[in-house]
């Protein structure tokens, strides 16, 4: 399986946000990807609290440092892009890891 950083938006309408990740990581599963979705997995109850701005960081940063192994940064696209994902998107470019757009729809350029 090709390990991936998914790329989607939480904050705003965070419950169809969530909602929408968890189909774009199913989405990735059934495409043969192991996808680390740090934005779901971090903000449940208990873990960090987004709105918190020291614990919002240290998701992102746990997030991505998973990009040392990381073969690819996916972005889904449908609901736009938020500013963590567009810094998960230059993180990915800085270390020379290809970044793919997709839609739930299908491909898509960015």
């Amino acid at each position: 399986m090709r390990l991936v950083i998914l790329e989607s938006p939480y904050a705003g309408n965070v419950e169809a946000n969530i909602a929408y990740a968890r189909a774009c990581v199913r989405d990735s599963l059934q495409r043969g990807e192991a996808p680390i979705a740090s934005h779901l997995l971090y903000t449940q109850p208990g873990i960090l609290d987004d709105d918190v701005s020291e614990e919002r960081a240290l998701g992102i940063s746990a997030g991505l440092a998973w990009g040392a192994v990381a073969q690819a940064t996916v972005v889904y696209m449908d609901r736009g892009t938020s500013r963590g994902m567009e810094h998960g998107i230059a993180r990915a470019i800085a270390e020379g890891r290809p970044v793919e757009y997709r839609s739930l729809c299908g491909e898509v350029q960015p």
